[in-house]
């Protein structure tokens, strides 16, 4: 389970979702972990995963940290690797995160006001880990 300072792993009842919790500022380091944990997951599944971001108290994310080996490897696997992409509370500010995230995995972002809703659509649930 990937814990950095700003982002936190949801484990969930589907092995093809991964969940992850956005609680401060995204470094560049929060960034590449998450890329590298994403990559392993894509040659780990023969089928695309779907991805869930929950943004909670977002501060933002440091210039340039989609800049990284891993990112740029996620941004090439992501194209046949991720089917669904769902994010919750996008704050006005997480706008650059959404677009960063978007040319890190090429597939157009659903968003959803509450996290039940989410959960809803992707017919998955946060499990404790």
């Amino acid at each position: 389970m990937l814990t950095t300072p700003s982002i936190t792993q949801v484990q969930t009842s589907r092995p093809d979702l991964y969940a992850f919790r956005i609680t401060s500022e995204v470094s560049r380091e929060d960034m590449e972990a998450m890329a590298e944990l994403m990559n392993n997951a894509f040659d780990r599944h023969d089928d695309k995963v779907d991805m869930l971001m929950i943004f909670d108290r977002y501060d933002g994310a440091e210039t340039g940290a989609s800049w990284s080996w891993e990112a740029l490897k996620s941004r090439f696997k992501s194209v046949s690797n991720v089917r669904r992409y769902v994010v919750v509370g996008v704050p006005e500010r997480a706008q650059e995160l959404i677009e960063t995230m978007n040319a890190l995995i090429p597939v157009e972002a659903e968003t959803f006001d509450t996290e039940a809703s989410a959960w809803r659509a992707l017919d998955a649930e946060a499990i404790a880990a």
